[in-house]
């Protein structure tokens, strides 16, 4: 039996800028470790901080959107499994695998949901708060049929593990409960006891195209910082993350102590100098990676619900999960000036992050079973799945179409 497996990406893995691109790095060398060969294949433009796969034994490659030139390409490769990143990766390329390798496992990477990340924003913009989201919209009747039309789905949160099944009713065979790829010094910390006279200022990271993050940046800048500022004077925000806009880099104001560094080579070492890592996430989904480097790093955390979601229970948070503004400021400030609740907040982070460690190696070995599982035969597989057979029947002969008639137009 061969172990040929392509993933479509979205974009170029970016592990140092993203929590989705650490995810998508996880998932490949997880399947390089298990003997599989790999090919990466994307439609997105080149990137400068895109993941190198060379020293991997992956292979990568460039496709097009809307162009025969895939069903070419995927043909002759014939691969065994087919990773779709997010579902709109899945609408845009998984008839024509499905044309030409009907044997191939569908295997859609969620990394988070997104009509839950787009619902929840809607519902802050709305009403200031994400707890009225709408979840039957049209974004996911888009997202749970790509579920649906899969033959295995990759959700990372168990909170939105739980929605599906018990909201949009898609069966649990479908899914994969496999927690966001922790970050790659995660696994290989070695638990240090972090001294708290030897940490100093607060941080916060996030890919400034992630709308949460930017969300969050304002959060901090309009209401949170002013606020901890006032009672801390000689403390400071250090801000990193990827490609910020002017409208970001133009906040910088080291006279407030509000710094707007950008993009970090390194986000391990400027978490682990930090003393308190604040998260004020409005909405969102999925997992935030951020969080999981501060407990990598025995660095307390303040966040909010969503914040927290997917990782563990609130109660047990190393620093404080809260529901509002005054919270959010009191805990900051309560865990950057008492030693001993800041350290009993960072001695926290070992128990915890080895317990998620374990739930993603549980859900690594789950996964890995499962395809194996799925390719014995593939057929009697899929004929247990109803629902995947009406919205195939149906649901991709549209997105199939207009894919063929853009490929025509531009032959013109």
């Amino acid at each position: 039996m061969t172990n040929n497996v392509l993933v479509i990406g979205a974009v170029w893995p970016e592990s140092k800028s993203s929590a989705a691109g650490q995810n998508m790095a996880g998932l490949l060398h997880a399947f390089r470790q298990r003997g599989y060969d790999v090919t990466f294949a994307t439609a997105a433009t080149d990137s400068v901080h895109a993941d190198g796969f060379e020293d991997a034994g992956i292979r990568s490659l460039h496709i097009a959107i809307n162009d025969t030139s895939f069903d070419d390409i995927v043909a002759k490769m014939q691969p065994d499994i087919v990773v779709f990143d997010r579902y709109m990766t899945e609408e845009q390329f998984s008839w024509r695998v499905r044309k030409h390798c009907p044997q191939a496992v569908h295997l859609l990477n969620t990394e988070d949901l997104h009509s839950l990340r787009y619902a929840r924003h809607e519902a802050v913009k709305r009403t200031g708060s994400a707890d009225s989201a709408e979840l039957n919209t049209a974004l996911a009747h888009r997202e749970i049929a790509a579920i649906l039309r899969s033959d295995l789905s990759l959700i990372i949160s168990a909170h939105e593990y739980e929605l599906l099944v018990h909201m949009y009713n898609v069966p649990a065979k479908q899914l994969i409960l496999l927690p966001l790829q922790p970050p790659v010094s995660a696994t290989n910390s070695q638990m240090l006891n972090p001294v708290f006279s030897q940490r100093q200022h607060f941080m916060t990271v996030g890919n400034f195209r992630h709308s949460p993050n930017w969300d969050s940046v304002l959060q901090l800048h309009q209401h949170i910082w002013p606020a901890i500022r006032k009672q801390l004077p000689d403390a400071e925000l250090h801000i990193y993350g990827a490609y910020p806009p002017k409208k970001a880099t133009d906040l910088h104001n080291p006279q407030k102590g509000f710094l707007v560094k950008g993009w970090v080579d390194d986000v391990h070492t400027v978490m682990a100098q930090a003393r308190v890592c604040l998260a004020p996430l409005r909405f969102g989904a999925g997992v935030k990676g951020k969080l999981l480097t501060a407990m990598a790093h025995n660095t307390p955390s303040v966040t909010t619900h969503i914040g927290a979601e997917g990782i563990t229970k609130d109660e047990q948070w190393p620093g404080a999960v809260v529901t509002d503004q005054h919270q959010f400021i009191e805990s900051a400030v309560k865990l950057y000036c008492n030693e001993q609740i800041w350290q009993q907040a960072s001695n926290a982070c070992p128990t915890l992050l080895n317990a998620y460690l374990q739930s993603v190696q549980r859900g690594n070995a789950l996964l890995f079973e499962t395809i194996e599982q799925a390719r014995m035969d593939i057929q009697a597989y899929r004929a247990s799945l109803f629902q995947q057979g009406l919205v195939w029947h149906h649901s991709l002969r549209s997105t199939q179409f207009m894919s063929q008639w853009i490929e025509a137009k531009n032959r013109i």
